[in-house]
């Protein structure tokens, strides 16, 4: 086609997203100029000239920065097909997370099968927002399975299902949502009322995504020794439960296929809250760590499949 112009550019962002992932596989996040990094800082400094404790200062906070990831998506467009392969991919490694989200989690494995609970704690916060202080060895083996199967939804799958169904746009816009509920989707007295817009959009945007996920869960469980009936049968039964209408379905669909029970008082910066049991099995161990990680790198290898093939099925 004349000026350069794929007559079909779904297989344009088919091939982005798959060299995005790739990338993800090789070289994990980058050690220093993460560009996610970058936004949190501006969203930082944003904060603090929006800041009121009101839902109205909290949701011009969010369209701003929303509004200006998926703007630069949309303006930075190339007109030629190796800039949009070229660009998609490097959208889709910057904001995928899961080589390193399943290094983490295999080594805060590792280390509490080793019995070092000091090296232990230090990877918590590469993980979740729960106090490693207040952690024993068991409390950190359920907190690194419940956030690797959490991140898995939000840091893989959820990812490449908008950047299959929106393209850049859709990746940057989605990185941009949840970073902002990772920074003031709290339920504290600060951004109770700030951050329930990002909260909230969080919510939405994570919808399908999470759903997506579980399913992907019971579809891998074989591959670490357990059963898609027992993932979807956790899922169904115990996910409504939780407080979140996203992280539950995930949580429960990966306690299912692990065969371990999960939930109880969880420990955060800002409180504690008691979360619902997911799962009918033991509480897990050191080594069911190192399975959730296993178990994580196997939901993103086919929710990438499952994007490729979305993407190039579409013809914008």
């Amino acid at each position: 086609m004349r000026h350069g112009l794929s007559p079909r550019p779904g297989p344009d962002r088919a091939w982005g997203l798959a060299l995005g992932v790739a990338a993800d596989l090789v070289l994990a996040d980058p050690r220093r100029g993460h560009p996610v990094a970058g936004f949190g800082r501006v969203a930082a400094g944003l904060e603090r000239r929006l800041y009121a404790d009101s839902r109205a200062a909290g949701a011009a906070y969010t369209a701003v920065l929303v509004g200006g990831a998926v703007g630069a998506g949309v303006a930075g467009r190339p007109r030629s097909r190796a800039g949009r392969v070229l660009l998609t991919a490097a959208a889709t490694w910057a904001v995928l997370g899961g080589t390193s989200l399943v290094r983490e989690g295999a080594a805060l494995g590792r280390s509490l099968e080793e019995g070092d609970l000091d090296a232990a704690r230090a990877r918590i916060p590469h993980l979740c927002a729960r106090d490693p202080a207040l952690l024993d060895a068991a409390g950190m083996a359920r907190a690194g399975v419940e956030s690797l199967a959490e991140n898995t939804s939000d840091a893989v799958v959820a990812p490449l299902f908008w950047g299959a169904v929106a393209g850049v746009p859709g990746l940057l816009g989605y990185r941009a949502v949840n970073t902002l509920d990772a920074m003031v989707g709290y339920r504290s007295p600060r951004y109770t009322r700030f951050g329930w817009a990002s909260a909230r959009l969080d919510d939405l945007a994570n919808l399908l995504p999470a759903r997506l996920a579980a399913l992907l869960t019971g579809a891998a469980a074989p591959l670490v020794g357990g059963r898609p009936g027992a993932a979807l049968a956790a899922w169904r039964r115990d996910a409504r439960e939780h407080p979140s209408p996203n992280a539950g379905p995930v949580e429960a669909a990966a306690a299912g296929a692990l065969g371990v029970r999960l939930g109880g008082r969880t420990e955060y910066a800002y409180g504690a809250e008691d979360r619902p049991t997911l799962g009918r099995g033991p509480a897990p161990v050191a080594a069911d760590l190192v399975r959730a990680a296993r178990l994580s790198r196997c939901v993103g290898l086919l929710a990438a499949g499952v994007a490729v093939a979305v993407a190039g099925l579409r013809r914008r």
